[in-house]
This record gives C-alpha cells, structure tokens and sequence, in this order.
C-alpha cells in the first residue's frame, strides 16, 4: 500500500516532520511511504496512494501561500476523493496558529471528498487531535526533535488506519 506525505517547506523544518511521519509510516508492514514538496510530487505516486497526509508551516497563523495554492490547483488533478487525509504544522512559537493550519487543511481534504483522519484520544498517549505541530523556537527552549516520535506515531498510525479502511 502506497501512502505520501505532501508539504510545503521554507527553513526546511516542515520537510523533516515530513520525513518523520513518512517513516512512521514506514513502520507498519506492506506500506511504502514517500514525502513529496508541493513544488516536486509525484503525481503517479499520490493517485496510487490510499492516503495523504499534507503539512505546512504557520505563517501569520496561516498555511503558506504556496500550500493554499497546491490544494486549489493541484490537489484536484490528483484524485483524492475518496482517500484517508490527515494534516500537520509546525510553528515558531508554541501558540503560532498550528491548530489553525491543520484544521484549515483538513477543510480543504474534506471539500475534495476525503476521509479525514484523527486518532484523538482513541489511540492513547500522546493524544494528538487534529494532527502533530512541532514547535522550532530557542526562546521557548523548543526544538523541532522535541516532536519527532510525535510525528513517527502519528505517521504509524495514519498507516494502520488507512490499511484497516484499504487493505
């Protein structure tokens, strides 16, 4: 089973929360997982895929001009209806809008016919919600590796789940 994780990066730290959620995935037998910037996917890749998870950076609370873009130009070529979306963000600062992001994105999956994932309270600790936000910021004490079994959990578990709902 295929799977891809699509973002949008500017220091690179969104690309590495990608990277982890693709290896997450990567955990969980019979599934291939790639990570795919919104400038370089892989469009045979993704239609392949059962689900994908999109990520962006928070600016002004925001995703990014270039993600908005993607879902509105390029996520429709793709055929995602009917697949398992999920959605992560990473911040400069612990109440830099992450939540906003993903529940932004994960609008945007469900306009185009997605299946939107969230393993909530239902999976245990750590509960993540909406999705993982990793927090890259000296001032608060944070780094971006502070989050990444975050990320590698919920990658694990978007892969179980797409392969309970796609065999």
């Amino acid at each position: 089973m295929k799977l891809s994780v699509i973002y949008d990066s500017r220091t690179g730290n969104t690309k590495r929360c990608a990277e982890w959620i693709a290896g997450g995935m990567s955990r969980v037998a019979g599934v291939e997982a790639k990570a795919f910037s919104t400038k370089d996917v892989d469009g045979a890749f993704v239609k392949e895929s059962a689900g994908v998870v999109i990520g962006s950076p928070s600016y002004y609370a925001l995703m990014t001009a270039d993600m908005r873009t993607w879902l509105l130009e390029g996520a429709p070529k793709l055929s995602l209806g009917g697949k398992l979306g999920g959605a992560f963000a990473t911040v400069q600062y612990t109440h830099g809008g992450g939540d906003l992001v993903i529940q932004s994105i994960l609008t945007n999956l469900m306009t185009i016919g997605m299946l939107c994932y969230s393993g909530g309270g239902a999976c245990g600790d750590p509960c993540i919600h909406l999705g993982p936000v990793a927090v890259n910021h000296n001032v608060e004490k944070a780094c971006l590796e502070d989050f990444q079994d975050n990320f590698l959990i919920f990658g694990e578990r978007f892969a179980k789940k797409a392969k309970e709902l796609f065999g």
